[in-house]
């Protein structure tokens, strides 16, 4: 697992920072498939097979031909049956994430920040890419906090402060965001469209997939943004300073 981290800083006199911890892992593929049965790796050969003891297990192949590692400027090739087993994953993210501008004190207001995150991988399931807090609420500061964003549902199709609300909440719009994301113009989780900064919803400590898909992306791989958002109304009385949020965004290869 690779981490990352990134900061974001929110001010209302306050400022708040996100810091953004990125992951990846990989697990196994299957390439064929049909009701009853999964082929994960075929081969054209004329011996091996599996072999077990106590210890140890090895899973051969004989007469195989043409075997063996390749690349070129935009590709890396490792033919062969074993070969073919490994898939790969990386993700390169954006630096830290600085909110703004700085929300005034008295008469409250909104701030806004962005992450960028690329997600290539050779597996021919494809990734999942998902984000989760470290705390809840996960904008702190000491004993303050400012609330996690909480919609009705399904993610709000607008991000709503009303006087009395202090919250945090995000979205991710991308190649391959997630269902949930996407909406129809005026509703989310429902649709194709990825209507700019909507689909708004509240970070939790389990992960929430934001964007996935079912086939291997090499090389260009797939971008993803995640767009953050402080919304401060006029009645709340919010504790200034540097309030911090700790994410997790971690990719997956299927």
């Amino acid at each position: 697992m690779s981490i990352r981290e990134h900061t974001i800083v929110f001010m209302q006199t306050l400022t708040a920072l996100l810091v953004i911890v990125c992951g990846m892992q990989s697990v196994g593929a299957q390439v064929m498939q049909s009701t009853n049965y999964k082929i994960q790796s075929d081969s054209v050969n004329f011996g091996g097979g599996l072999s077990t003891s106590t210890n140890y297990s090895l899973e051969s192949t004989a007469g195989e031909i043409a075997t063996g590692n390749a690349s070129s400027a935009s590709f890396n090739l490792r033919a062969g049956y074993q070969q073919m087993l490994t898939n790969t994953i990386s993700m390169t993210a954006s630096s830290p994430v600085t909110m703004s501008p700085s929300i005034p004190g008295i008469s409250g207001g909104t701030a806004n920040g962005s992450t960028t995150v690329t997600v290539t991988t050779d597996s021919s399931a494809g990734y999942s890419l998902s984000i989760k807090a470290q705390t809840s609420p996960a904008l702190t500061k000491g004993a303050d906090s400012i609330a996690d964003y909480v919609p009705v549902g399904n993610p709000d199709f607008n991000f709503t402060t009303t006087a009395t609300d202090s919250h945090f909440g995000f979205t991710p719009e991308g190649v391959n965001t997630a269902v949930r994301y996407l909406d129809n113009g005026a509703s989310c989780n429902t649709g194709s469209t990825q209507t700019t900064l909507k689909c708004w919803d509240g970070l939790s400590t389990t992960n929430k997939i934001i964007a996935q898909s079912t086939t291997a992306n090499t090389p260009n791989g797939a971008t993803t943004t995640v767009y953050f958002r402080v919304g401060i109304g006029s009645s709340v009385v919010q504790t200034q300073g540097i309030y911090t949020a700790t994410t997790t965004l971690t990719a997956i290869s299927l």
